[in-house]
């Protein structure tokens, strides 16, 4: 009889322990919560997943951006994401950053932290906008006049908001200690040189490029190792 009314109790439990496992793995805070939660916290994975066109009229400072309605560069961003760290995600309303929660929950990030209302409910509350940079579009005739007055040239296609590139930022500073006087690095902004990325046809970023003497003697779209790169170069 013991033996089988623990086994009903374990039964009844079992539900509840999951359901409240699950639950920890995401919760919803509102704007001045939210703000409270980002504030001054260094290396922050906080997740913009608007459109390219929403972000650049205004974002949360420090947020990367992985647009939820580009499914392959959504994933593909949030695979530079540390899923055992608090990933901090937002949209407009909520729809899109609850969407992207349920995901990223099924993948396996531990703890997701949403802002309820979106950058609506941030806005109402009067709290502070980074937006799109005033600084003028590198154009093409600066941009190889720069990769033409030095011998070699490393050419970083970035942006501060991509997942991806926040992964190289080391590799490409441990490259630049351990080769010194070798090369320079040209950064092209990926949010806003427009016109070098149509003319070098990038889509999407990271990419690098290495010249030498003027010329592309190596390309690589996507993440690259330190020793890939050196051997490049």
């Amino acid at each position: 009889m013991k033996r089988f009314f623990a086994l009903c109790i374990t039964t009844i439990m079992l539900p509840s322990f999951f359901y409240s496992c699950m639950a920890q793995s995401k919760k919803v805070l509102t704007a001045v919560e939210f703000e409270k939660e980002i504030a001054g916290k260094e290396n922050i994975q906080l997740l913009d997943v608007r459109t390219p066109g929403e972000f650049f009229s205004g974002h949360l400072k420090n947020a990367m951006l992985a647009d939820w309605n580009n499914k392959s560069e959504f994933d593909r961003r949030i695979n530079f994401i540390d899923k055992t760290k608090p990933v901090y995600i937002y949209c407009l309303g909520g729809g899109r950053s609850s969407a992207a929660a349920a995901k990223m929950e099924k993948l396996g990030f531990e703890n997701i932290i949403e802002l309820k209302g979106g950058i609506n409910a941030w806005k109402a509350a009067n709290l502070p906008l980074d937006g799109q940079s005033n600084e003028k579009q590198l154009s093409i005739e600066d941009f190889k006049n720069s990769i033409t007055a030095h011998k070699t040239v490393l050419v970083d296609f970035g942006a501060a908001w991509c997942p991806p590139c926040k992964t190289m930022e080391p590799v490409l500073k441990s490259l630049e200690e351990n080769n010194k006087g070798k090369f320079v690095i040209v950064k092209v902004d990926g949010g806003r040189d427009e016109d070098i990325l149509k003319e070098y046809k990038v889509t999407a970023l990271p990419v690098f490029i290495i010249f030498k003497d003027g010329k592309q003697v190596w390309r690589k779209d996507g993440i690259a190792s330190e020793q890939e790169m050196a051997s490049h170069l």
